[in-house]
Formats: structure tokens, C-alpha cells, sequence
């Protein structure tokens, strides 16, 4: 079944898609960091660069679905929340343009899950309404990623419409009862080689590629949270930016000193680093082949971080390829 991905990135939703055994034929995504990264990974599939908002429809091959996640720091409960008032909020309305216009089976949007933080709820309802508008049987969810095999807490707005005519309801598949933890992601994984000056690459002179990690200072407010998770716990979110990425679990949890203020372990701040960008992706599961093409290392960060997880999309992409075989099969 042939699908397009809107706002692509680096193609976390794609990959699990691919792994239910859709194709990712045409894709867009208009920031130039991630274009190498995502041509890379997916050679066959055509990349539009540029914004979604001068992508015509009938630029837009027909297809069986269309995914997406639209920008989320509109609706990000750690941004400025200023919703649909943004510009990159209303890149929703771009992305149901075309929905409109192709009018595929169905599609999947996700997004953060301030987008149901109650100052955004009139928008978020307006959103659903447009998608039933376009013809679509749409179901939503805050699903949380390491309820589907995913070494992680991250909380996420999943929305899923099937077309009207198809007689079908998306159901949310059910979550897994074995939760991964980080020792399943990244206990394997051995030494990491700090950034080069500048916080640039090590490319070339890695073992496993892009296992590294940024330099640098932590500022008071990362210093105001605990953010070690053990060996055997899943991972904090996966931020977009480097300098706060979660802590490895070789260390200890930081310590109290009062509130909003922790200091690393005395004696024991050797111990303290950031995860790697290849330790990021291994617990947004992203398989180890799937390499990350950036010259800075905070654009790796930025590029996982931003992605959705693999195995998440892969359950919903799964669910809905049988859905649609079914579908099919009834009506033949």
C-alpha cells in the first residue's frame, strides 16, 4: 500500500509504516538539516523541500494514506503554547488541505500532548471537525510510547481517520504488557566518544555510528530536576535539543538540595553525560542501520528528538494495514 508523509522529518512514522508493509512513495519536509538524513534512509522515496504551504495538490501522487506529524512546538506545554495562533499551528490546516483534496483510505496525524492542554481545546476540536469535514471516520488518543514497545515515557496526541466509505472505526490496538526498559535499549552499548570542539561530529571515526554526545554545561534549570533514569526504567522524553538530553544510567540520581536545585553526586560526576544521538535513537527504536547524516551534533538531537518512535508507529501502522486488507477483502 503506497502512502505520502507530510512534515517527514527523519522519518520515524515512515519507518514504521514501512515495517507493516507500507511504502513511503513522496514525502515532504522543508528544513535542509534533515534532508540528508531522510534521503539517506529512504533512497527510493521522493522528497518535496519545499514548505507545505506552495505544495499543490496534483504535485501530490494518489496514495492509500497519508501521515504526519505538523510542527508541535505551537502546542507544546514547554514552548510558548500560543497554539493556532501560530504559524506553525496552523500548518494543520495545510496538512487537511491536502487530505481534502486526495481524499486517501485514511490517514494519521500525531502530535505533543499540550495540543489538549484546556487554553487549546477549542482549536484541537476545531482540527477534529475539519477532519470529519474531509470525510473521514476520526478517532484520537493520548497514547503513552512505552505502552507499545518503546524503552521510553512519551506522551503523545495520536489522531486517526479512516474514509467514510470505508465502514470502518479506527480501534487503538491495546498496550503491550511487557514494558522495555533502558537496559533493553542501550545496555549493549559500550563506550561513546564526546563531540568535537564546537559540539561537530567525530564522523568517520566512530566504531557505531553516531554514538556521541554533546559537550558542555548544564544549565540551572536541567540542574533543577532529577534526569537519571536507572537501568531498569524506561527513559525520560527524548527533548529535541542536545542540551538536554536524559542522563546514562551509569550514574546515580542526582541529589536534593532543595527545591528546583540538585547537584550531581560528589565524587561520582564522572559518571555524569549526556546520551549519545545513538543511544536517543536506539530508544526512539530507530535500528541501528538507520544512520544520521548532520555536521553539528545538536542537529542529530533535534532530528531523533523530534521524530516519532518506530515501534509505536509500526503497532498503529499494523493495525491499520489489516484493518484496510479486511476492508478490502469485504468488499470484494
Amino acid at each position: 500500500m503506497k502512502i505520502i508523509s507530510l512534515f517527514s522529518g527523519a522519518g520515524g512514522l515512515d519507518k514504521g509504516f514501512e515495517k507493516a508493509g507500507f511504502n513511503t512513495i513522496w514525502a515532504n519536509e522543508y528544513d535542509s538539516k534533515i534532508w540528508g538524513t531522510f534521503e539517506h534512509n529512504f533512497p527510493n522515496t521522493k522528497l518535496e523541500k519545499k514548505s507545505i504551504t506552495k505544495v499543490l495538490s496534483n504535485e501530490v501522487p494518489n496514495c492509500d494514506g497519508i501521515i504526519g506529524g505538523p510542527p508541535c512546538q505551537s502546542w507544546s506545554e514547554a514552548g510558548a503554547g500560543r497554539g493556532i495562533e501560530d504559524k506553525r499551528g496552523q500548518l494543520f490546516y495545510d496538512y487537511i488541505r491536502i487530505l481534502n483534496e486526495k481524499k486517501p483510505k485514511f490517514f494519521l496525524a500525531e502530535n505533543v500532548s499540550g495540543i489538549l492542554h484546556p487554553k487549546h481545546q477549542n482549536a484541537f476540536l476545531n482540527i477534529l471537525k475539519e477532519f470529519k469535514n474531509a470525510g473521514y471516520e476520526v478517532s484520537s488518543k493520548l497514547l503513552n510510547a512505552n505502552d507499545f514497545d518503546v524503552p521510553q515515557d512519551r506522551l503523545r496526541v495520536i489522531i486517526v481517520g479512516y474514509r467514510l466509505d470505508l465502514g470502518k472505526k479506527f480501534e487503538f490496538p491495546n498496550p503491550q504488557k511487557n514494558k522495555l526498559v533502558l537496559k533493553d535499549a542501550i545496555g549493549d552499548l559500550g563506550f561513546a566518544k564526546h563531540a568535537q570542539e564546537g559540539n561537530k561530529t567525530n564522523e568517520g571515526d566512530l566504531e557505531i555510528s553516531n554514538h556521541e554526545y554533546m559537550n558542555g554545561g548544564f544549565s540551572t534549570i536541567y540542574m533543577s530536576r532529577n534526569r537519571v533514569r536507572s537501568w531498569d526504567e524506561p527513559s525520560f522524553t527524548i527533548q529535541a535539543g542536545g542540551r538536554h538530553a536524559p542522563l546514562h544510567p551509569q550514574a546515580p540520581k542526582m541529589q536534593f538540595v532543595e527545591q528546583n536545585k540538585r547537584i550531581f553526586v560528589p565524587n561520582k560526576e564522572h559518571l555524569y553525560r549526556r546520551l549519545s544521538v545513538r543511544e536517543c535513537a536506539r530508544i526512539q527504536t530507530f535500528p541501528d542501520d538507520f544512520i544520521f547524516k548532520y555536521k553539528n551534533i545538536a542537529d542529530g538531537y533535534k532530528m531523533i528528538g523530534n521524530a516519532v518512535p518506530v515501534n509505536l508507529a509500526y503497532h498503529l501502522a499494523n493495525k491499520i494495514f489489516n484493518d484496510l486488507n479486511q476492508s478490502l477483502n469485504q468488499q470484494k
